[in-house]
C-alpha cells in the first residue's frame, strides 16, 4: 500500500514504515503528524486519485529528528572584475516516519 502526499510544496510517494526527509516542519521530535493533502492512494488493486485531493485520505507520521543537512558552498565568480564571493548554507529539514495510511 502507498500514498502520494505534499508537504513543503514537494510530492513524495510513501509507504508504511519509510523514512523520509521533507521541509523543515513545527513540531519536536516524537511529536505525531497528520498530512491531509493526499493526492493518490493504492492497495495494490484499488487506487483512488483524488481531484485535487482524495477525501477523508490522511497519512499518520511521527517526527525522528529536526536537523540541517550538509554544508553546500555557494561560489560567485565574474572573471576579470575581481569579483568573488563565497557563502556557504545548511537546509534544515525533518525526518518523518510514516506511521499509516488511513
Amino acid at each position: 500500500m502507498f500514498a502520494v502526499i505534499e508537504t513543503g510544496g514537494k510530492q513524495y510517494r510513501v509507504s508504511e514504515g519509510d523514512v523520509l526527509r521533507v521541509e523543515k516542519l513545527n513540531a519536536e521530535v516524537g511529536d505525531k503528524i497528520v498530512f491531509e493533502r493526499v493526492y493518490m492512494v493504492s492497495d495494490g488493486d484499488n487506487v483512488k486519485v483524488g481531484s485535487p485531493i482524495v477525501e477523508g485520505a490522511t497519512v499518520e507520521a511521527s517526527v525522528t529528528k529536526q536537523d540541517k543537512a550538509k554544508k553546500i558552498i555557494v561560489y560567485k565568480y565574474k572573471p576579470k572584475k575581481n569579483y568573488h564571493k563565497r557563502q556557504g548554507h545548511r537546509q534544515p529539514f525533518t525526518e518523518v516516519k510514516i506511521e499509516s495510511i488511513n
